[in-house]
């Protein structure tokens, strides 16, 4: 992988709003969203259902631009690599295929791109399966090579979108392990969304929370929990105090939602 070239990320006042077919005024997703990115910086997003957690991702993505508001990525810094919620593994290529997608679009020759993406392979655990097709894999082994396939465009900033969502609770626990191992080993800038509150947590430097509609910011926590941490770190002290802090404001913004929706006009 190449060197951390570093680059502040400066999310600045991400405004949004979607028309609504029918109705008067358009919905507004996004009140002025603003949050910072270190290099080498874990932070997790978590906020209500609907908040428009994704909607941000979507803007640093390329995939959507705000109505006001400023995306900075920061001098030399490469754009972003996104990772969605699911895999999107292609069933007719094989895992190493799979696993070039991204350098194949950025005109990188397959030769090269599988020469990159198969220096990978042992660190992801996937060693053995380069020519195996994507049924052939577990779930945890399918993420893994999601993931690969975002990491081997070795960009600046990591976008994961719930990259563990669709995984069993035993899988999801030994794949937050395995995440934040290659993490500190790569050091990457990474943005999770993600609604388990416990796996913000123990991933995370600092963890975002976003308010309810129209989404602004309502909190930041900072996780000073040394490194590397154990899964045993879950029953700490330290741990629960964190988890319970962000669990209370997460409920108080989602029941917030709930009254503005109930409250909305034509219901």
């Amino acid at each position: 992988m190449g060197e951390r070239r570093g680059g502040r990320l400066v999310v600045d006042g991400l405004t949004r709003s979607f028309p609504q077919p029918g109705r008067r005024p358009d919905r507004q997703v996004l009140g002025g969203v603003s949050f910072t990115a270190e290099p080498g910086e874990f932070v997790s997003v978590i906020g209500p259902s609907g908040c428009g957690k994704s909607t941000v991702f979507a803007m640093l993505a390329g995939l959507d631009s705000p109505d006001a508001g400023s995306i900075d990525f920061g001098p030399g810094t490469a754009h972003c690599a996104y990772m969605p919620q699911q895999d999107l593994l292609f069933p007719w290529r094989t895992v190493l295929d799979n696993t070039i997608v991204g350098l194949q679009v950025q005109g990188v020759p397959t030769a090269e791109a599988r020469r990159r993406a198969r220096e990978l392979f042992p660190t992801f655990g996937l060693a053995g399966f380069e020519d195996a097709r994507p049924a052939q894999l577990s779930g945890g082994m399918r993420q893994r090579a999601a993931l690969l396939r975002t990491v081997v465009q070795d960009r600046e900033l990591l976008l994961l979108d719930e990259p563990f969502g669709a995984l069993d609770s035993l899988t999801r626990t030994e794949m937050q392990a395995w995440l934040q191992q290659v993490w500190q080993r790569y050091r990457w800038m990474v943005l999770m969304i993600t609604h388990d509150i416990r796996e913000a947590v123990y991933l995370s430097d600092r963890v975002v929370v976003l308010s309810a509609r129209p989404a602004t910011v309502r909190r930041e926590v900072r996780v000073d929990l040394p490194r590397p941490r154990d899964l045993s770190i879950v029953t700490a002290p330290e741990f629960v105090a964190l988890e319970q802090e962000l669990l209370e404001v997460l409920h108080e913004e989602s029941r917030r939602a709930l009254a503005e929706q109930e409250s909305a006009p034509g219901r």
